[in-house]
């Protein structure tokens, strides 16, 4: 079939929940893609930033094939060895005392709310109690999620979601204070805004927050599935502001392309919160995604990919703000290390997008007006350069 017939054939089968670019990518390597007819793609999407690693990195890909050797799923009445490794490198990156694997950033946000109306009931003895998230942010599609996610076009065909759920403007303390009642057991927010446009936390925003959950025994819980895992420059986004969650979700990059995700809870949490028979998983923590997960963090400390991202970062905000002075389009810049946004005025962003691919590059919007850059933490000097030129082809 060419490329064409791909694309009928997917949609005579698959539900069209996605509008797909017509593109059907076949392989990739390094910072790279190339679809069915050979075409080269730069990829500064990463798959909305979970190939951090970019494509068949040294060492990832035979982790994955040994443990096929091995093992790919146990059940979880019994332990594996990947996960109690796995488990032990997430909980000392995060600075956490215990962690839940999942299969995906939103069952990690599941699990996260979970515990943290499990600490309210455990300490209250009901159950009838109030989250507080914020306006513009986007946590996942289901029922728990969706409920958090602030972001009205996506949660309206799907009334009644979740209950005692309060919104507030990100950034703004007062707004949350307003929010505020005896019902509140905790406090949910993305480090960086993601879907909502790249929007970072103020640093006074974040300790606004954990100085009013500390007084009124709440929990935080940071959303760290997008730009967590090295994309600031730090394992965690929250690590740069010195602001620690009582939870913690993470997923995508945690993997680098194999489905998995994990809620990492403190001492506190982790103590008063879930207990057996509370919350479980056939496929979370399963020896595949696991050794992954292991894998990943032996590379990112063997080859310095975090330290790489901050020294890098400063060259990638300069040759955007170039784009930002030549195009009369792009009005600003803003985001934090790998996880950028220039704002498109006068002309949508999703033509951008599409010229973008034609020209080669990969990029994707945020919000009703940002272009997302979220590149592989692994690119050089020489791809961003690359980016730059076929960007502004697009944005003339």
């Amino acid at each position: 079939m060419n490329m064409n017939e791909q694309m009928q054939a997917a949609e005579a089968n698959i539900l069209h929940t996605y509008n797909r670019f017509p593109v059907v990518f076949t392989r990739g390597e390094g910072c790279y893609l190339y679809d069915s007819e050979g075409k080269k793609y730069l990829d500064f999407a990463a798959g909305i930033a979970v190939n951090s690693l970019g494509y068949h990195y040294p060492g990832y890909d035979e982790a994955l094939k040994n443990q096929i050797d091995c093992l790919t799923h146990v059940s979880n009445l019994y332990y594996n060895e990947p996960m109690i490794e796995a488990g032990a490198k997430l909980a000392l990156a995060s600075c956490m005392d215990k962690v839940f694997f999942t299969n995906s950033g939103t069952e990690a946000i599941e699990g996260a709310l979970k515990a943290a109306k499990k600490y309210a009931y455990e300490k209250t003895g009901h159950a009838d109690h109030e989250i507080i998230a914020m306006h513009h942010s986007f946590h996942g599609r289901t029922v728990g999620a969706l409920s958090v996610t602030g972001t009205d076009h996506y949660r309206e065909p799907f009334y009644p979601l979740m209950g005692g759920v309060k919104f507030a403007d990100f950034n703004d303390l007062d707004s949350v204070k307003a929010q505020l009642t005896d019902k509140t057991c905790a406090i949910i927010t993305e480090v960086v805004q993601g879907e909502g446009g790249i929007y970072p936390a103020d640093k006074a925003f974040l300790e606004g927050l954990r100085k009013l959950c500390d007084e009124r025994d709440m929990l935080l819980i940071f959303d760290e599935v997008q730009c967590g895992m090295g994309r600031t420059g730090h394992y965690f986004a929250w690590q740069e502001y010195g602001v620690q969650p009582d939870i913690m979700a993470c997923a995508k990059a945690l993997g680098c392309g194999v489905p998995v995700g994990a809620f990492a809870l403190n001492e506190k949490a982790a103590k008063a919160s879930l207990k057996p028979g509370d919350h479980g998983t056939t496929y979370g923590g399963n020896p595949f995604a696991c050794a992954a997960v292991s894998r990943v963090f032996d590379i990112f400390e063997k080859d310095g990919i975090l330290s790489h991202v901050r020294e890098l970062t400063p060259y990638l905000e300069e040759k955007l703000d170039e784009l930002v002075q030549k195009c009369e389009c792009v009005a600003a810049r803003r985001g934090k290390g790998f996880m950028q946004g220039l704002v498109i005025s006068g002309r949508p962003v999703g033509d951008v997008v599409k010229k973008a691919l034609e020209n080669g590059l990969l990029v994707i919007s945020a919000g009703s007006d940002v272009l997302r850059l979220v590149p592989p933490l692994i690119i050089s000097k020489k791809h961003i350069d690359e980016m730059a030129a076929l960007l502004e082809e697009c944005l003339k």
